[in-house]
C-alpha cells in the first residue's frame, strides 16, 4: 500500500493564542469544511481538546455517500501542535499533524497529513483522479475560509 502526504502552510495575522483557540476547537472544523461535505459532529466535543479524545463525525466526501468518521486526538502540546488520527472512516490510515508557530506579524499554521487508501491497487488508481483533487479542494477551501475569517500576511 502506498503512503501519501499532503503538506500545507498558511500565515495569518493573529496571535498564537487566537490560532490555538480556533484550531483546537473541533466544532470549528465545520466552519472550515465545504458545505457540500455535509460535515456533522455527532459526539466528542463536550470538553476542550485532550489526548485520547474521540470525536465522531458524519461526512459526505464524494458522490453523496454519507460516511462515519471517528478520529482520536493522540497528541496535544498546548499552543504548539496536536495530532488527530482516524480510528474508523474512509481511509486505511489518516494521521494529521497541526502545527502553530509564531512569526513576524502573526502565526504560521502548518498541516501535515499522511494517509493510505483502501482497496489496494484500485485505491491507488483513484488517488490522482478522485482523492488527491478532493483533498486539495478541501484544503484550498480551508485556506480561503481562514483568510476570510482572519486575513493573511503578504
Amino acid at each position: 500500500m502506498k503512503l501519501y502526504k499532503l503538506h500545507t502552510k498558511q500565515n495569518v495575522p493573529i496571535s498564537k493564542e487566537e490560532a490555538w483557540e480556533f484550531l483546537s476547537a473541533p466544532q470549528n472544523l465545520k466552519i472550515i469544511t465545504p458545505d457540500y461535505m455535509g460535515f456533522n459532529i455527532l459526539s466528542g466535543v463536550e470538553k476542550p481538546m485532550y489526548p485520547g479524545q474521540i470525536i465522531e463525525y458524519i461526512v459526505t466526501p464524494i458522490l453523496g455517500i454519507k460516511t462515519k468518521w471517528v478520529t482520536e486526538i493522540t497528541h496535544v502540546k498546548d499552543l504548539e501542535y496536536f495530532v488527530d488520527e482516524q480510528r474508523f472512516g474512509p481511509y486505511s490510515l489518516w494521521h494529521h499533524k497541526h502545527f502553530i508557530k509564531e512569526i513576524d506579524g502573526g502565526v504560521e499554521m502548518e498541516d501535515i497529513v499522511h494517509y493510505k487508501l483502501p482497496m489496494g491497487f484500485l485505491g491507488q488508481l483513484a488517488h490522482p483522479i478522485l482523492v488527491k483533487p478532493k483533498l486539495d479542494e478541501i484544503f484550498e477551501y480551508r485556506r480561503n475560509k481562514l483568510i476570510e475569517l482572519f486575513g493573511e500576511i503578504q
